[in-house]
């Protein structure tokens, strides 16, 4: 295929989600946490549109299998993405309902949830 190797993909995909993990074992806010964790998420879904694009290259490429495999790499986005929201609107309440009760909302302090 010409373009940007898959590689490239790979490596971008590495960055972003190296970077999210970074961010959520230093920081200390649940906003930018939450921010990390999207990173990560969208770096997943960059390495399955980058492999769901290559996969086809030792296969039989009939446009059947072709536009199969394109969309097997895009329902998995899909699937990410309503994951993503769920956790972010989960998340946010949790924050919301703990900052309402403690006026603060410092992550090494949050042990209100214990039983």
């Amino acid at each position: 295929m010409n373009g940007v190797p898959l590689a490239a993909y790979i490596a971008l995909g590495l960055f972003m989600f190296t970077t999210g993990v970074v961010g959520v074992i230093v920081r200390k806010s649940p906003i930018v946490i939450f921010m990390c964790i999207e990173l990560m998420l969208n770096s997943v879904n960059l390495t399955f549109l980058a492999f769901a694009r290559y996969q086809m290259a030792g296969f039989n490429k009939t446009p059947e299998n072709i536009q199969h495999s394109m969309m097997a790499g895009q329902m998995m986005v899909i699937f990410v993405m309503a994951v993503a929201a769920a956790e972010v609107a989960v998340g946010l309440g949790i924050i919301m309902a703990i900052f309402r009760l403690r006026d603060n909302v410092d992550i090494d302090e949050m042990n209100l949830l214990r039983g």
